[in-house]
Protein backbone atom coordinates (compact mmCIF):
# COMPACT_ATOMS: atom_id res chain seq x y z
CA UNK A 1 0.00 0.00 0.00
CA UNK A 2 2.30 2.39 0.86
CA UNK A 3 4.49 1.35 -2.34
CA UNK A 4 1.03 1.94 -4.22
CA UNK A 5 0.82 5.18 -2.78
CA UNK A 6 4.39 6.34 -3.04
CA UNK A 7 3.59 5.34 -7.16
CA UNK A 8 0.38 7.97 -7.12
CA UNK A 9 2.91 10.88 -5.36
CA UNK A 10 5.29 10.12 -8.26
CA UNK A 11 3.10 10.50 -10.67
CA UNK A 12 1.84 13.55 -10.17
CA UNK A 13 5.35 15.06 -9.64
CA UNK A 14 6.18 13.26 -12.76
CA UNK A 15 6.01 16.98 -15.38
CA UNK A 16 7.65 19.32 -12.75
CA UNK A 17 10.56 16.52 -12.80
CA UNK A 18 10.25 16.46 -16.75
CA UNK A 19 13.64 17.76 -18.77
CA UNK A 20 12.83 19.04 -22.22
CA UNK A 21 11.97 15.65 -23.58
CA UNK A 22 10.33 16.25 -26.88
CA UNK A 23 7.28 14.78 -27.58
CA UNK A 24 7.32 10.89 -28.90
CA UNK A 25 7.53 9.91 -32.17
CA UNK A 26 4.10 9.79 -33.93
CA UNK A 27 3.69 6.55 -35.77
CA UNK A 28 0.04 6.55 -35.34
CA UNK A 29 -1.15 5.92 -39.18
CA UNK A 30 1.25 3.00 -39.66
CA UNK A 31 0.36 1.67 -35.93
CA UNK A 32 -3.34 2.28 -37.11
CA UNK A 33 -2.30 0.29 -40.36
CA UNK A 34 -0.25 -2.47 -38.67
CA UNK A 35 -2.93 -3.16 -35.87
CA UNK A 36 -5.95 -3.49 -38.67
CA UNK A 37 -4.05 -6.39 -39.86
CA UNK A 38 -3.01 -8.02 -37.09
CA UNK A 39 -6.60 -7.96 -35.68
CA UNK A 40 -7.43 -10.20 -38.92
CA UNK A 41 -3.70 -12.04 -38.74
CA UNK A 42 -4.97 -15.74 -40.08
CA UNK A 43 -2.29 -17.49 -38.06
CA UNK A 44 0.04 -16.80 -35.05
CA UNK A 45 3.04 -16.52 -37.09
CA UNK A 46 1.85 -13.65 -39.25
CA UNK A 47 0.36 -11.95 -36.09
CA UNK A 48 4.21 -12.17 -34.12
CA UNK A 49 5.33 -10.78 -37.61
CA UNK A 50 3.00 -8.00 -37.41
CA UNK A 51 3.70 -7.53 -33.01
CA UNK A 52 7.43 -7.20 -34.05
CA UNK A 53 7.01 -4.32 -36.33
CA UNK A 54 4.73 -2.93 -33.62
CA UNK A 55 7.08 -3.28 -30.82
CA UNK A 56 10.20 -1.58 -33.30
CA UNK A 57 7.76 1.22 -33.15
CA UNK A 58 7.38 1.28 -29.49
CA UNK A 59 10.63 1.14 -28.49
CA UNK A 60 11.86 4.20 -30.84
CA UNK A 61 12.08 6.77 -27.67
CA UNK A 62 11.41 10.31 -28.12
CA UNK A 63 15.44 11.48 -28.46
CA UNK A 64 18.52 10.25 -27.63
CA UNK A 65 19.17 10.70 -24.29
CA UNK A 66 15.92 8.65 -23.78
CA UNK A 67 16.82 5.74 -26.06
CA UNK A 68 20.15 5.39 -24.02
CA UNK A 69 17.74 4.90 -21.00
CA UNK A 70 15.59 2.60 -22.59
CA UNK A 71 18.26 0.65 -23.79
CA UNK A 72 20.25 0.56 -20.66
CA UNK A 73 17.26 -0.32 -18.59
CA UNK A 74 15.96 -3.10 -20.91
CA UNK A 75 19.88 -4.98 -21.18
CA UNK A 76 20.01 -4.24 -17.07
CA UNK A 77 16.73 -6.57 -16.61
CA UNK A 78 17.95 -9.15 -19.24
CA UNK A 79 21.79 -9.17 -17.61
CA UNK A 80 19.18 -9.53 -14.32
CA UNK A 81 20.49 -6.22 -13.02
CA UNK A 82 16.74 -5.11 -11.69
CA UNK A 83 17.69 -2.57 -9.68
CA UNK A 84 20.06 -0.84 -12.49
CA UNK A 85 17.40 -1.37 -14.66
CA UNK A 86 14.76 -0.02 -12.37
CA UNK A 87 16.99 3.25 -12.16
CA UNK A 88 17.16 3.63 -15.72
CA UNK A 89 13.35 3.14 -16.09
CA UNK A 90 12.30 5.87 -13.29
CA UNK A 91 14.56 8.86 -14.85
CA UNK A 92 13.21 7.94 -18.41
CA UNK A 93 9.71 8.03 -17.07
CA UNK A 94 10.40 11.33 -15.04
CA UNK A 95 11.86 12.80 -17.75
CA UNK A 96 9.56 11.58 -20.69
CA UNK A 97 6.22 11.16 -19.13
CA UNK A 98 4.42 11.03 -22.07
CA UNK A 99 6.42 8.00 -23.34
CA UNK A 100 4.32 5.14 -22.94
CA UNK A 101 6.85 2.90 -23.62
CA UNK A 102 8.93 4.40 -20.74
CA UNK A 103 5.80 2.94 -18.45
CA UNK A 104 5.24 0.33 -20.10
CA UNK A 105 8.73 -1.64 -19.32
CA UNK A 106 8.69 -0.06 -15.84
CA UNK A 107 5.46 -1.94 -15.69
CA UNK A 108 7.04 -5.12 -16.77
CA UNK A 109 10.06 -4.73 -14.49
CA UNK A 110 7.52 -4.43 -11.29
CA UNK A 111 5.24 -7.10 -12.66
CA UNK A 112 8.98 -9.77 -13.08
CA UNK A 113 9.13 -8.84 -9.85
CA UNK A 114 6.12 -9.58 -8.32
CA UNK A 115 4.91 -6.28 -7.66
CA UNK A 116 1.57 -6.17 -9.53
CA UNK A 117 0.10 -3.22 -8.40
CA UNK A 118 2.33 -0.91 -9.30
CA UNK A 119 2.79 -2.27 -12.82
CA UNK A 120 -0.88 -1.74 -12.97
CA UNK A 121 -0.41 1.61 -11.99
CA UNK A 122 2.42 1.87 -14.76
CA UNK A 123 -0.08 0.03 -17.29
CA UNK A 124 -3.10 2.49 -16.80
CA UNK A 125 -0.57 5.61 -17.82
CA UNK A 126 0.80 3.67 -20.58
CA UNK A 127 -2.40 2.83 -21.67
CA UNK A 128 -3.70 6.07 -20.96
CA UNK A 129 -1.10 7.50 -23.63
CA UNK A 130 -1.64 4.77 -26.45
CA UNK A 131 -4.66 2.84 -26.11
CA UNK A 132 -4.07 0.39 -28.55
CA UNK A 133 -0.85 -0.95 -27.21
CA UNK A 134 -1.06 -4.71 -27.49
CA UNK A 135 1.74 -5.08 -25.14
CA UNK A 136 0.58 -3.35 -22.48
CA UNK A 137 -3.04 -4.46 -22.67
CA UNK A 138 -2.21 -7.82 -22.40
CA UNK A 139 0.53 -6.75 -19.50
CA UNK A 140 -2.75 -5.24 -17.71
CA UNK A 141 -4.77 -8.75 -18.20
CA UNK A 142 -1.95 -10.35 -16.63
CA UNK A 143 -0.98 -8.09 -13.81
CA UNK A 144 -5.18 -8.36 -12.81
CA UNK A 145 -5.11 -11.91 -13.10
CA UNK A 146 -1.94 -12.10 -10.91
CA UNK A 147 -3.67 -9.81 -7.98
CA UNK A 148 -6.80 -12.10 -8.02
CA UNK A 149 -8.87 -9.52 -10.69
CA UNK A 150 -10.03 -11.97 -12.56
CA UNK A 151 -13.27 -10.17 -14.08
CA UNK A 152 -11.37 -7.09 -14.72
CA UNK A 153 -8.33 -9.67 -15.95
CA UNK A 154 -10.70 -11.11 -18.37
CA UNK A 155 -12.02 -7.79 -19.80
CA UNK A 156 -8.49 -6.89 -20.11
CA UNK A 157 -8.02 -9.77 -21.48
CA UNK A 158 -10.61 -9.50 -24.21
CA UNK A 159 -9.40 -5.59 -25.27
CA UNK A 160 -5.85 -7.11 -26.20
CA UNK A 161 -7.39 -10.30 -27.84
CA UNK A 162 -9.76 -7.56 -30.23
CA UNK A 163 -6.43 -6.58 -30.85
CA UNK A 164 -4.12 -9.81 -31.68
CA UNK A 165 -6.26 -12.80 -31.62
CA UNK A 166 -3.17 -14.58 -31.08
CA UNK A 167 -2.00 -13.59 -27.82
CA UNK A 168 -0.37 -16.59 -26.15
CA UNK A 169 -2.53 -15.20 -22.94
CA UNK A 170 -5.03 -16.48 -24.79
CA UNK A 171 -5.51 -19.71 -23.02
CA UNK A 172 -4.78 -17.71 -19.40
CA UNK A 173 -8.90 -18.13 -19.46
CA UNK A 174 -10.48 -21.05 -20.77
CA UNK A 175 -12.72 -19.06 -23.33
CA UNK A 176 -12.48 -15.23 -23.08
CA UNK A 177 -15.80 -13.51 -22.88
CA UNK A 178 -17.55 -16.19 -20.80
CA UNK A 179 -18.58 -16.16 -16.85
CA UNK A 180 -15.97 -18.09 -14.68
Amino acid sequence: MIRAVAMVLCLAAAPAAARDCPSPPDHASVMAGLLDRLARAPDPHTAQRLMDRLWTLWLIAPDAEAQLLLDRAMALREAGQGEGAMEALDQLVAECPDYAEGWNQRAYLHFLQGDHMTALADLDVALRLLPDHVGALSGRALALFHLGREAEARRALDDALARNPWLPERSLFEAPGTDI
